[in-house]
């Protein structure tokens, strides 16, 4: 069974033109092996088994430290291991010998490599600024730049979340016309999670699948190496010194139209030091050279499951929201983007609430109760008489003050129809 990034590689491989011999070859896999996982639109699924850890495992720091200080041969670094009390074999210590070079060689390969469409550099930069109290505060550039023509994509957040940063892609993707076939970034906890024993990285699932819907494959620098993402590091520096310096900050969303405007007239326009071009002259050059984009956005909502319990409530966030009666005892999925939360039963979208202000409160569409109140059945046959104390509140109306939240003059609007309920 292949891991999700050796999945991700496939797709890759097979996008750039590659025929399945071609990629087995590469990837040391069989041709049925690769067929059938070009062939599949998921990830692959394997169980958790309990791995015995390798006999190496307590000298993989000390071998990186070699190969850090010289590109010393496996059989050189054996000897070492086996004076400082190494009992394994030599091919086990030539096998990671092995990986480490291959992913140092691929690195360097990948920091160089910049054909058109062929690949995208990403970083966060922080930014300070003085509020009106006089407090200073930070905010955040996303910042996207196509490795061929430099072309790039900026906006400011407030915040470096999970959904900020996807979202970021998304438009990203959309102003520079098309995604380039692989997206190099540093060591985030929005892409890498951790690393294995070989070293390579883990890639944070939620990611892995936001790149597969985009058609792009993710690679993570070495840690503590940004001059191998140059071809942002050093736009960044132009936008502090061309954009910010002098910069009359008002708001985040006044800072992102200043910055687009800034984009189209000056840093995408202007002539690049490295290849002596206009920007926007080589950008028209990559642009049908990247990939296309979908036909949806990637939903980007922040997801949480919860069990709906015997009052009809589910709890998020410190606050509780009631849905229909029916998905009691289920569990559902919570998207909650923007202040506004929907909860779904499968694909059934069962309820739409905004978020409220504070803490401990209990959000309501006050149909949902009468229509329990309604369902006789349905109570008697979900509760019974032994469950009667549990459901009082339901049927007596002792939960209404806490459920409205709106005065009874407001109700008669809603009775006579024409108005939402979630206003």
């Amino acid at each position: 069974m292949i891991s999700k990034e050796g999945y991700m590689d496939i797709q890759a491989l097979y996008r750039q033109g590659m025929t399945v011999r071609a990629i087995s070859r590469r990837l040391g896999l069989h041709r049925n092996t690769v067929k059938k996982h070009l062939a599949s639109d998921e990830f692959p699924r394997y169980r958790k088994t309990r791995r015995r850890e390798s006999i190496l495992a307590p000298y993989h720091q000390t071998i990186r430290d070699y190969l850090e200080q010289d590109n010393y041969r496996a059989s050189w670094i054996h000897t070492r291991l086996k004076n400082q009390g190494y009992p394994g074999s030599y091919d086990t210590v030539k096998d990671y010998v092995h990986a480490i070079k291959q992913q140092k060689s691929r690195l360097a390969y990948v920091r160089f490599e910049t054909e058109p469409g062929r690949q995208a550099q990403f970083d966060w930069a922080d930014f300070q600024i003085v509020e009106p109290s006089g407090r200073l505060s930070t905010i955040f550039a996303f910042m996207l730049v196509l490795g061929y023509s430099r072309a790039a994509y900026v906006e400011f957040f407030e915040r470096c979340t999970l959904e900020s940063f996807m979202d970021g892609h998304i438009r990203a993707f959309r102003y520079l016309q098309g995604v380039a076939a692989e997206c190099l970034y540093d060591n985030l906890k929005h892409v890498v999670t951790g690393r294995d024993a070989m070293g390579k990285p883990i890639f944070n699932a939620e990611f892995l699948h936001f790149a597969r819907h985009y058609g792009f494959t993710p690679l993570a620098s070495p840690p503590y190496s940004p001059w191998v993402k140059g071809k942002v590091e050093r736009p960044i520096h132009y936008l502090r010194e061309h954009f910010w310096r002098g910069y009359g900050f008002i708001s985040i969303a006044q800072a992102n139209e200043d910055v687009m405007r800034w984009l189209a007239v000056t840093a995408n326009r202007r002539i690049h030091g490295t290849h002596h071009r206009p920007v926007e002259e080589r950008w028209k050059e990559e642009i049908p050279q990247l990939g296309p984009l979908p036909s949806a956005d990637y939903d980007t909502s922040l997801k949480a499951f919860r069990k709906v319990y015997r009052d009809c409530q589910v709890s998020f966030n410190a606050n509780r929201y009631v849905v229909p009666h029916r998905a009691v005892g289920q569990r559902v999925m919570l998207k909650v983007k923007n202040g506004l939360i929907r909860i779904y039963h499968d694909q059934d979208l069962l309820a739409s609430y905004r978020e409220p202000q504070g803490k401990h409160q209990l959000v309501a569409d006050p149909r949902f109760y009468e229509a329990l109140r309604a369902d006789k059945e349905q109570l008697r046959r979900k509760y019974g008489k032994s469950k009667g104390k549990a459901t009082r509140g339901l049927s007596v109306g002792s939960l209404w003050v806490d459920v409205h939240h709106r005065p009874l003059s407001d109700y008669e609007q809603y009775a006579q129809g024409g108005v939402a309920w979630n206003n």
